[in-house]
């Protein structure tokens, strides 16, 4: 386990990571890192959050749970994995996640080709300073959100 980022909410936060919906993200690998190839970021998901439906239309995602429990939902079909768990998402297919357990669950989210996600991640999300834990929970402007997704090629779904 990576001690600086811990999935309770007691371990602290690494520099440069964003918060999004209940979601801690930081980057590990990103375009610019990658020659455009990819684009790697970790989640810690709080209890109960996750993202909302979407789907994109310029890159793939895939999901590869480190620990605790995440539910997605794939084109509408549920999947629960627990650590080691791996979920692809084509282009164009409408997925979400969230964690349904009671604690912090702990996921990579790679991207291909990157930039895309990354670049709807850090214009939506807020950046979060070291040391602090996951900030309170407010509704979501979703009038600005579909917009930076859309200009991602992400695109937001109705709640389903």
């Amino acid at each position: 386990m990576n001690a600086d980022f811990l999935p309770a909410a007691a371990g602290p936060v690494p520099p440069g990571s964003i918060h999004l919906l209940g979601n801690l993200l930081r980057f590990h690998a990103t375009a610019a890192s990658t020659g455009g190839s990819f684009s790697l970021v970790e989640a810690c998901t709080a209890p109960g959050q996750g993202s909302p439906p979407h789907l994109q239309r310029r890159d793939v995602e895939a999901f590869f749970v480190l620990e605790g429990t995440y539910e997605f939902t794939l084109g509408g079909s549920v999947q629960t994995h627990g650590p080691g768990g791996f979920v692809f998402v084509p282009k164009d297919v409408p997925h979400h996640f969230r964690n349904p357990a009671e604690r912090p669950a702990r996921m990579l989210i790679l991207n291909v080709p990157g930039g895309l996600h990354e670049g709807f991640f850090r214009d939506a999300g807020e950046p979060v300073e070291q040391g602090d834990a996951f900030p309170p929970m407010v509704p979501p402007d979703v009038p600005r959100l579909c917009g930076i997704a859309a200009s991602y090629g992400i695109e937001i779904l109705p709640p389903g």
